[in-house]
């Protein structure tokens, strides 16, 4: 909780680079990774009298997007020019949208399945299509000053999603950036990888503070070269500790409000600081006008019903039928849905068919999910089956085997392939009789008396010297059942 007398205000801006197989405005490839300045054209370079033509199905993963986050989604959108000078934005511009955006006042809920935070629904101002620039290399080693341009990423398909200042904290920034991820990936909209630039974000942050005189705002910076949400999270906090700090300083030595222009910062992971780049433009800075070379995009009511019909069930939905269902808590349900679509089909066929969720949820949480990230292998490569997890499971339930011993069960099963029940075979698990359990359960407390008199005197723990000791004389016994069973018979001792 933040105990500092300020509010801490963020808006995020996140870039996420959409999956299609060429650029928005031309066929050039979008595969990450060729050579440098390999994917290019004349028209994602600005030759002149090169004439672009919209990517439809760019247009259709936005709409897609747009929907999904519950934005207005207008019948008409048209096409502008952003313009500024860089060296690795080789038109001048970019083909963005300003006045009139493809889909506009949305939201998204975040939550915390920790509690951290209070369920809260972010508003979104806008999500709208853009092209993007290339890429500037900078040679820093020592004694070296050399920049390279690689063109290959300019003209890619972004879809920039612009969040209201409504976060609170960085633990929400990081949960809201998290959730729509995640969202993301389940529509197919995009890989969202930020190592490959797929998905990039920017944080406005400025602090609201309390003071005698009234509530004070300190300039608002955007942070820059985030390449994790981790990045984020810390980039936020220490951005609220500098800008309070800064605050503080100015307060007692001029003892007036602060002011200022918005900023541009950069994270250094290294040092882990911000750092300031320059003045933050302002949208006049930029000239904006409507693309003379693009038509603008018309889309029908009926158009977007369709969209929302396809959508498919979506995780927030999701985690709360997987909750009411099965019988999971929130957590759980949170850890299954974030696997993805593929991982809670699985699971629902494991709960479905051992008739217990909540086992089901910590055998795929534990066991299952270990496997795969051991393996680096997805659940479509997993070599057992969910209909024979369900039966060990149900052997578990059964008491034909215990929890300890059914691990050994799983991980044979992993090893040859085969079915539970040939796996218990060849480990040679078999139920023990009830019979011949009580028999060894009076053999030895009659071989430990100090045992049965520590039970008998309250002191539960002791029944453990006896388990093992069974378990060292009959591998198969089940702990549970054998402890209640030398239980019941102290008592009538």
């Amino acid at each position: 909780m933040n105990d500092k007398p300020y509010e801490i205000i963020i808006g995020l801006e996140v870039h996420v680079q959409l999956q299609t197989q060429s650029k928005l405005f031309c066929r050039c490839s979008t595969t990450y990774g060729q050579a440098p300045n390999t994917q290019t054209c004349p028209v994602c370079i600005g030759m002149p009298g090169a004439l672009p033509v919209m990517n439809r199905r760019a247009y259709e993963l936005a709409l897609r997007t747009a929907v999904a986050l519950n934005l207005d989604i207008p019948e008409f959108t048209k096409w502008d020019r952003k313009n500024y000078f860089y060296p690795d934005l080789p038109k001048g511009y970019q083909i963005s949208q300003f006045d009139l955006p493809m889909s506009q006042n949305g939201w998204l809920e975040i939550s915390d399945a920790k509690g951290a935070f209070e369920p809260k629904r972010v508003r979104i101002t806008r999500a709208h299509l853009e092209d993007d620039a290339g890429k500037s290399m900078h040679d820093e080693a020592a004694g070296k000053s050399d920049s390279r341009i690689d063109l290959n990423r300019t003209g890619t398909p972004l879809l920039e999603i612009v969040s209201e200042p409504d976060l609170r904290s960085p633990q929400e920034a990081k949960a809201y950036l998290t959730e729509l991820r995640l969202l993301l990936t389940y529509l197919g909209v995009s890989d969202c990888n930020m190592q490959e630039g797929s998905l990039r974000v920017d944080g406005n942050i400025n602090l609201h503070i309390d003071t005698p005189d009234g509530k004070v705002a300190t300039p608002i910076a955007e942070v820059k070269n985030m390449n994790s949400f981790r990045a984020v999270e810390r980039a936020m906090a220490y951005e609220a500790e500098r800008q309070y700090e800064v605050w503080c300083e100015k307060k007692i030595k001029l003892g007036d409000k602060p002011g200022g222009h918005k900023t541009t910062r950069g994270w250094d992971d290294g040092q882990q600081v911000t750092v300031k780049q320059r003045e933050k433009e302002e949208s006049s800075d930029y000239r904006y006008f409507p693309d003379p070379d693009l038509l603008p995009v018309i889309v029908t009511a009926e158009q977007v019903e369709q969209v929302r019909a396809d959508l498919g069930e979506l995780p927030a939905a999701m985690r709360t039928r997987l909750e009411s269902t099965y019988g999971i808590d929130p957590y759980d349900s949170d850890v299954l849905v974030n696997q993805g679509r593929e991982l809670v089909a699985y699971y629902e066929e494991l709960a479905t068919a051992s008739g217990d969720g909540r086992r089901a949820s910590n055998w795929v949480q534990q066991d299952v999910l270990r496997t795969l990230n051991e393996q680096q292998a997805t659940i479509a490569d997993f070599v057992i089956s969910a209909a024979s997890l369900a039966d060990l499971l149900k052997a578990i339930q059964a008491g034909d085997v215990d929890n300890t011993r059914a691990k050994d069960v799983f991980e044979e099963m992993l090893r040859s392939g085969s079915s539970a029940s040939d796996a218990m075979a060849k480990l040679g698990i078999e139920k023990v009789d009830a019979s011949e359990a009580e028999s060894l359960c009076r053999e030895l407390l009659e071989a430990n008396p100090q045992v049965v008199e520590d039970l008998k005197a309250g002191k539960m723990k002791a029944v453990g010297s006896l388990i093992g000791q069974a378990k060292q004389r009959n591998p198969n016994v089940n702990p549970g059942e054998f402890k209640d069973m030398c239980l019941k018979i102290v008592e009538i001792m």
